[in-house]
């Protein structure tokens, strides 16, 4: 092997720190050579070994009756959902690309995701997005938005995977380090799961793909490092996506493993050739060899650690049944896709590169994947973290025009409809969508069966910066709610888990106390998380973002009709189901309207929670309502507006009175934008509100009716009045506005 002076400098520019490098150097019994400091470089990043995260984790429940794959196990976590079939599911990030080059980082970010469901066996059948950015009025933030969501809409409509829903919210404290968490779900047969395993001593490993070239490069290792006003030069570390490559290589690999021929199936993702290999070899508890010089190059030059670390797009590894690999390689060659044996499994532990048949690497291959460093990173509480749980409401002035307050909240990005985003998706491709995006859950129908899958993302970094756990319990719950308020009954969740630097020991405070909301949230619900994604090290040049864990939940309706969120019938009644206590603290009222972020969020009461969601299934199987929306950010005056104007061919007002909820001792605002768990709006027929009463007290859950749908305005009875066209077009259009679209 060659040799090249390993200097501080050098350890450092990959990202390790003396300590690593010295268990490296103890490791293989000598100093590395460039090459193999590479493969450590990516394999030790945060990105790829969870070195700061894998310890926490392990709170999360990761088992359960449906659980076919859990996580950690693959690719992706699989389960159960009937009839034989199974969904694999799981959200990735890509926001440090997203931040230099939007467009691509976007769009790379969508096609990683969806290999990494193909890769299962699965057919990617659907896809989200969870997305932030900094203050609209910033030419920079509106770039990276507009950038990112044609990149996600030029990769997914043209792959032909249908965009069904998502999130996208926007604070100042992402400014310059946007937030692109990218969501797939694939749907499989249980017995066509595939596996990314190696065995088989002598078996093929065959690439496919396009050619590798430069771009990507060290990709894992840029996403582990905060983000600098030289971080524009990392732009080679963003790929370059080709969707109509990849929806080449979703059907030729789906033909693959219906062969039966193929024992291991692995996309290249972050770390690349170095990943797929180590990490396919490492499961199948073997070694492997391969030969770099076999790769296909579109870039001449390249050496084989520019060929090992490069994350070129579009890419595979197959390992196959020796003497079985020629069709196989035919197969890809049919679908106009380059495969070519590279190498084949081997007995021991070594993973071994050569080019051109000269040892260029040789490591053991536990070496890069169990044996990454783990830490315990120290935590402290932020200063003033305390201060926040003491502010109180009452220096607050009420709001002069309740009417004007409600028409500014509904400018805010974060409230406003999202309608310019998702219309440039293509959410009916495959013509399987039932429930649009705009909704608390989209809905899939699955043909041939009587299931229907429900999906829901969300995340508030509002609420977490104030109170991390609770932050993160409200989060958790609030996506579980949108499934219940569709009528679905969930199966599982994925996580994306968005954070600063967690050797900071107040960002691990915060990440710490995250962690354990979900886990407690999940608890609760005996529900999985099949998976998912940490993200470190989101910080620009003025410091960390606030705590934003995204969570994506996936629920099922079997034999009965999804439930929609918006009024649907002149004259039903409307009832507020549920007894959160609103809150202004940490509330987008305060932030937006008032422009404080103070506060900390409501408490949650996870057995009323839990009664809620059980009580709103009941009523969708049982067919009694015409709606049910979710009271989340803005309060109960935004769900009732959304109510009345989020459905785009039919408006429906409401006159309600909330002196039942106790307007006489409470304050206006608090009672109109204030935020809580536990709360729903629902309407239904005047025939069935008895039933539905005496269903709720069985449940113990509050029902109180608030007044009937119909007219051409909101009125909120002593508060406020206003015309629905002034309201749609105020939150129809503030997005588009902002952006000068």
């Amino acid at each position: 092997m060659k040799t090249q002076t390993i200097t501080p400098q050098i350890i450092k520019d990959h990202g390790l720190t003396p300590d690593e490098y010295e268990r490296i150097v103890e490791i293989l019994g000598r100093e590395p050579n460039i090459t193999e400091l590479g493969l450590y470089s990516v394999m030790w990043s945060e990105h790829c070994s969870y070195k700061s995260s894998r310890v926490l984790l392990r709170q999360f429940p990761t088992t359960g009756a449906g659980v076919l794959i859990k996580a950690g196990e693959e690719n992706a976590g699989a389960v159960d959902i009937g009839h034989g079939l199974a969904v694999v599911f799981k959200v990735e990030s890509h926001n440090h690309p997203s931040a230099v080059e939007p467009y691509q980082g976007a769009a790379t970010g969508v096609g990683g995701i969806i290999r990494d469901i193909f890769t299962m066996g699965a057919r990617p059948i659907a896809a989200m997005d969870s997305l932030r950015f900094g203050d609209l009025k910033s030419s920079q933030s509106q770039h990276l938005l507009e950038g990112v969501v044609s990149g996600i809409a030029g990769y997914g409509n043209c792959v032909g995977v249908p965009t069904i829903g998502g999130d996208l919210a926007c604070d100042p404290t992402y400014e310059g380090n946007p937030l692109v968490n990218a969501f797939c779900l694939g749907l499989v047969r249980h017995e066509d799961l595939a596996r990314g395993a190696a065995t088989g001593v002598g078996n093929p490993l065959i690439y496919v793909g396009p050619a590798t070239g430069r771009d990507g490069l060290g990709g894992a290792s840029f996403a582990s490092r905060e983000l600098t006003e030289e971080s524009h030069e990392d732009r080679p570390a963003v790929q370059v996506g080709d969707p109509f490559t990849e929806k080449l290589l979703i059907e030729a690999s789906l033909e693959a493993l219906r062969t039966g021929v193929v024992v291991g199936i692995q996309d290249m993702g972050a770390a690349g050739l170095t990943c797929s290999v180590s990490e396919t070899a490492s499961r199948g508890g073997c070694g492997v060899e391969i030969d770099v010089a076999k790769v296909p190059r579109r870039e001449t030059g390249m050496t084989p650690y520019e060929v090992l670390l490069s994350e070129s797009q579009e890419r595979m590894l197959l390992i196959v049944e020796r003497g079985k690999e020629a069709p196989v390689l035919e197969l890809f060659r049919k679908w106009g896709l380059e495969a070519v044996e590279i190498g084949e499994i081997t007995e021991g532990n070594r993973m071994r590169v050569f080019e051109n048949g000269e040892l260029v690497a040789d490591v053991p291959v536990n070496s890069l994947t169990d044996e990454a460093p783990v830490y315990h990173r120290p935590s402290k509480m932020p200063k003033g973290q305390e201060a926040k749980r003491r502010w109180k409401p009452d220096a607050l002035a009420l709001p002069e025009d309740a009417g004007k307050a409600l028409l500014k909240l509904l400018q805010s990005p974060t409230v406003a409809s999202k309608r310019w985003v998702w219309e440039q998706y293509d959410h009916m491709v495959q013509t399987n969508t039932e429930v649009l995006p705009g909704a608390d859950a989209a809905v899939l129908r699955l043909k041939g069966t009587d299931i229907k899958l429900a999906m829901s993302m969300d995340g508030n970094g509002t609420y977490c910066v104030q109170d991390p756990y609770e932050g993160a319990r409200l989060t958790t719950v609030e996506s579980l709610r949108n499934l219940a308020c569709a009528g679905a009954v969930p199966v599982g969740l994925t996580d994306c888990l968005n954070f600063g630097n967690p050797e900071d020991p107040e960002v691990f405070w915060q990440f710490s106390g995250c962690v354990q909301g979900i886990a407690d949230v999940c608890k609760a619900w005996e529900i999985p998380v099949t998976g998912g994604n940490v993200s470190f090290y989101n910080e620009s040049p003025v410091g960390a973002i606030d705590p934003t864990p995204m969570i994506a939940a996936v629920g099922v309706i079997s034999g009965y009709d999804p439930v929609r969120s918006h009024f649907r019938n002149k004259g039903d009644r409307i009832y507020l189901l549920g007894s959160g206590k609103p809150v202004l603290g940490a509330s987008e009222y305060l932030r937006w309207v008032c422009g404080l972020k103070e506060g900390v969020p409501a408490r949650l009461d996870l057995k009323a929670e839990r009664a809620l969601h059980r009580l709103l299934v009941n009523l969708a199987k049982e067919g009694l309502v015409s709606s049910m929306h979710d009271v989340s950010e803005g309060g109960l005056a935004v769900a009732l507006t959304e109510s009345c104007i989020s459905e785009s061919k039919q408006y429906l007002g409401a006159v309600v009175d909330l002196e039942i909820l106790g307007l006489g001792g409470s304050r206006a605002d608090e009672l109109l934008f204030g935020e809580s768990a536990t709360r729903v709006i629902m309407s239904c027929s005047p025939g069935q509100a008895g039933r539905i009463e005496t269903l709720a007290a069985e449940a113990g859950v509050d029902c109180r009716e608030l007044g009937e749908v119909g007219g051409t305005k909101l009125e909120i009875r002593g508060l406020l009045q206003l015309d629905l066209k002034l309201l749609r077009d105020t939150w129809g259009n503030a997005l588009k506005e902002a952006l000068g679209a």
